[in-house]
């Protein structure tokens, strides 16, 4: 049984954690695979929001309730739509956005999933963004507010060229789940690559900073936190999410959950919930085909006797 020592000290041997230049490579590396296939991929999204909006207008007249302060009051939507990703068509930077068609709105169904497939192929092949920003239109009309769009894509800004943008070290360990994983504390040089915030009709896209984790050994970026502040009319405004990645079935990242936050001063006023089914890949055709991956045969039941 002498043999059986060395394996045995082998299998006690934790797997060394990569440095930062090789979980930085392999994180460009999955940003460049989901470049190439993002746009031919497409799911379903959920959107869970809940928000403190301002009080009801309405006032009583008589009464004790006359007398009270109207208190905010909270908002829960949920949001169903047909999701994918596209560039404009004549886009010299080729970046990709997201694109979404609003099938549900609280259960209430508002098109038909084909109708909303149809309408997301033609998005995918338009040459500006007016269908995009109509899509954005379209989303905000169903009560939603505070929209964050693209962080399902912030994987991308760790391409080899983004990050030339950025600054990186280093910022301990901890878990994912059952993996244990590898914190990269980064920051963005510039807004240029900065996500997307729409805030009422204002929309403004903000320098990004954040945490990467990459499980160990091999670097496989797990989850992307991310967030930005500004400070306008003597108020705090950070915006904060946790992008949780995944490996579909067809072998590239793709985001399985988004929580995005919204807080003034402190206190959340807006928090999203998406969540994303497993993306399916279509044809470049007009006309949205899904290549579906083969289902593992019933298990046959036993013979009767």
């Amino acid at each position: 049984m002498w043999w059986l020592l060395p394996l045995l000290l082998a299998a006690q041997v934790p797997a060394a954690a990569q440095g930062l230049p090789e979980i930085l490579s392999r994180a460009a590396e999955e940003a460049e695979v989901l470049q190439q296939n993002a746009p031919k991929s497409l799911t379903v999204e959920t959107l869970e929001q809940r928000a403190l909006m301002p009080p009801s207008r309405f006032r009583p007249r008589l009464g004790k309730a006359a007398t009270e302060i109207p208190k905010p009051r909270l908002q829960s939507r949920e949001i169903v739509s047909e999701y994918s990703v596209g560039t404009l068509k004549e886009s010299t930077s080729h970046d990709l956005f997201e694109l979404r068609q609003v099938v549900s709105v609280d259960g209430r169904k508002v098109q038909s999933a084909e109708s909303a497939r149809h309408a997301l192929s033609l998005g995918i092949k338009s040459p500006d963004d007016r269908v995009r920003k109509r899509m954005l239109e379209d989303f905000a009309r169903h009560g939603l507010v505070d929209i964050a769009t693209d962080y399902g894509l912030i994987l991308l800004a760790f391409s080899k060229r983004a990050q030339e943008n950025m600054e990186f070290r280093i910022a301990g360990e901890e878990r994912v789940g059952a993996d244990s994983a590898t914190a990269v504390a980064w920051r963005q040089k510039s807004s240029d690559a900065g996500v997307l915030v729409f805030a009422g009709k204002e929309a403004s896209r903000r320098t990004m900073q954040g945490r990467l984790l990459a499980r160990k050994p091999d670097g496989l970026p797990l989850r992307i936190e991310t967030w930005t502040e500004r400070a306008a009319n003597g108020h705090l405004s950070r915006e904060e999410a946790t992008v949780d990645y995944v490996q579909s079935a067809h072998g590239f990242l793709m985001p399985a959950s988004v929580v995005h936050r919204h807080l003034v001063d402190g206190n959340l006023i807006t928090e999203n919930l998406y969540r994303y089914e497993p993306f399916k890949m279509f044809s470049a055709d007009t006309e949205i085909k899904f290549t579906e991956l083969p289902e593992a045969p019933a298990a046959t039941p036993p013979a009767k006797k």
